[in-house]
């Protein structure tokens, strides 16, 4: 059956929305939408085509922007106010030039830019800076803070990573709508099986003798993966893989133990990580030389790296991508794919452009170019009526 494939692009000037042809071969850019606001991350349902962006910065306080019309229309629920709404306050001349008007926001002082948003079952979540969660039954008209992991035991523990104490990705079971993942940056994985009532750190590694002796702070040690976790994704059986600040990790258990399967990557460290829609096993990296080597690809070589055995080996995609003075960054909610056969593999990069592959990694063309810096990439795919 034909679909229609948008592609949810969250930039540092707004969202963009890319609707490709029943090829994939052309696609059609819109934007920049919500005001040109910082968007971390941009996501929709395909039951209902509702789409979400979240984002914001000190500036403008956290908010989710909320489209109900393919990207026509945007709709904002913010929940924090900013530095411009003190500013507006206390100046009604700057008052009338903004159009601004005073509004109640609940999560003041709480939370500061909201960083994920995922549609799990029938209940809205969004992981906010600094490391919160926050939920919504009624599909983002209003929000309730996640008090179990927000103010977790041990949360005085958490350290913040480059970008600060992030909760970037929410991952869920679609079979069971209690459990729940929940990646923070730099406190590491937590995990939930009953809806949220508690949550369980996750972050043991499975073969510590074989990471040790490093000596960069965020790599493994002391029995775990390094609290740094960049992205997660699930496979069906509980099976998980993360890209890690300091490497690349398998989980066949829910995250209770984790396997290092960098062994053949080019470099330790990278932001994204993507999975195969129906192959658990197939997944894609894309390797940068490191956090303090300029944060491009090796060798300034692009390449995405596909593993068809779940880590156990890997290999350089290239063909279509820059062969040389390659310099982009690709930011770790900044990769997916999509549905279709053989599967569609995007990324966006800090340089403004997006690449796909129709044939599941094995070429790429620039699609879109010129866009601001990318922050997130994700797929919608509503079928045809």
């Amino acid at each position: 059956m034909a679909s229609d494939l948008n592609l949810l692009v969250g930039t540092t000037k707004g969202a963009f929305i890319l609707t490709g042809d029943t090829a994939r071969q052309v696609w059609y850019v819109s934007g920049p939408h919500c005001d040109g606001w910082p968007i971390n991350h941009v996501n929709g349902d395909p039951a209902n085509g509702l789409i979400w962006a979240g984002g914001g910065n000190d500036f403008l306080g956290a908010g989710i922007w909320r489209s109900g019309d393919g990207g026509g229309t945007w709709t904002l629920s913010k929940l924090s106010k900013g530095e411009i709404d003190d500013w507006a306050a206390n100046d009604p001349e700057t008052a009338r030039f903004l159009n601004w008007e005073p509004i109640e926001t609940a999560f003041d002082g709480e939370v500061s830019a909201i960083w994920s948003v995922a549609k799990v079952h029938d209940t809205l979540y969004a992981g906010g800076k600094p490391g919160m969660l926050l939920s919504s039954t009624d599909d983002g008209s209003t929000w309730e803070k996640v008090s179990t992991l927000s103010d977790h035991p041990d949360k005085d523990q958490w350290n913040p990573g480059a970008a600060g104490l992030v909760l970037h990705t929410i991952v869920s079971d679609p079979d069971q709508p209690g459990k729940l993942w929940a990646g923070i940056s730099a406190a590491g994985v937590f995990a939930t099986e009953d809806g949220g009532q508690s949550w369980e750190r996750r972050n043991r590694l499975s073969n510590a003798e074989a990471c040790s002796g490093h000596d960069h702070p965020a790599a493994p040690h002391d029995g775990q993966t390094g609290l740094c976790v960049h992205n997660i994704v699930r496979a069906p059986g509980d099976l998980l893989y993360q890209q890690n600040h300091h490497g690349v990790f398998r989980s066949p258990d829910g995250g209770r133990n984790w396997h290092d399967i960098t062994t053949g990557l080019p470099s330790t460290f990278g932001f994204p990580i993507a999975l195969h829609p129906t192959d658990p096993y197939t997944i894609w990296v894309l390797p940068l030389n490191g956090d303090n080597e300029g944060r491009y690809p090796p060798e300034a070589r692009a390449a995405v790296w596909k593993s068809s055995d779940g880590g156990e080996s890997w290999q350089a995609k290239r063909h279509g991508l820059p062969g040389e003075n390659c310099f982009f960054t690709v930011l770790r909610q900044a990769m997916a794919t999509d549905r279709q056969s053989p599967a569609g593999v995007y990324f966006g990069t800090n340089t403004g452009s997006i690449f796909a592959s129709r044939d599941e990694g094995e070429t790429w063309d620039e699609i879109a170019s010129h866009l601001p810096t990318i922050l997130s990439v994700e797929v919608l795919e509503r079928a045809a009526e």
